[in-house]
C-alpha cells in the first residue's frame, strides 16, 4: 500500500528569494537542443506501439 504524501513545507527567507529569482530566469532551449529533442522524440515514436 502506498505511503501518504507529506505536506510540502513553505519556503521562507533566502530560499524563497532564490526560488523566485531562479524561476524568473527561464532560458529557452537553443535550436540545437530542440533538434536533438525532436530527433529523440521521433525515434521513440517510430518504435512505440499504441493499441
Amino acid at each position: 500500500m502506498a505511503k501518504p504524501i507529506k505536506e510540502t513545507p513553505f519556503l521562507r527567507g533566502k530560499d524563497a528569494i532564490d526560488f523566485v529569482r531562479n524561476n524568473e530566469e527561464v532560458k529557452k532551449a537553443s535550436q540545437e537542443e530542440r533538434e536533438k529533442i525532436k530527433k529523440g522524440y521521433d525515434a521513440l515514436r517510430s518504435i512505440a506501439e499504441f493499441a
